[in-house]
């Protein structure tokens, strides 16, 4: 079944973000994740929630999401991005 992870950042060190943004999506592919949205413009439908960045990920699974989140070859990446910006991270599974 289908996974989705889903970023919500606030990027402050934009140049760090920047370099994270060139090595994250190899790290994605390895892993059988693609994106689906990444950082798009939002438009908020319902609610007070301002979104900053968003990004959605598809997986096969969220067992394969939670292998890219800790995998090799995305340990420096990811501290990358968690230097660059504050970030949750969850992933929800498909129907």
């Amino acid at each position: 079944m289908s996974a989705y992870v889903i970023l919500y950042m606030t990027v402050n060190d934009p140049g760090l973000f920047e370099e994270y943004k060139k090595r994250a999506p190899a790290t994605i592919a390895a892993y059988g994740g693609k994106y689906l949205a990444r950082g798009g413009e939002s438009q908020v439908l319902e609610g007070d929630w301002t979104p900053n960045r968003i990004v959605i990920l598809e997986f096969d699974s969220a067992e394969m999401a939670k292998n890219w989140l800790d995998s090799p070859e995305y340990r420096e990446a990811r501290s990358m991005r968690q230097r660059a910006a504050d970030s949750q991270t969850i992933v929800v599974q498909g129907v």
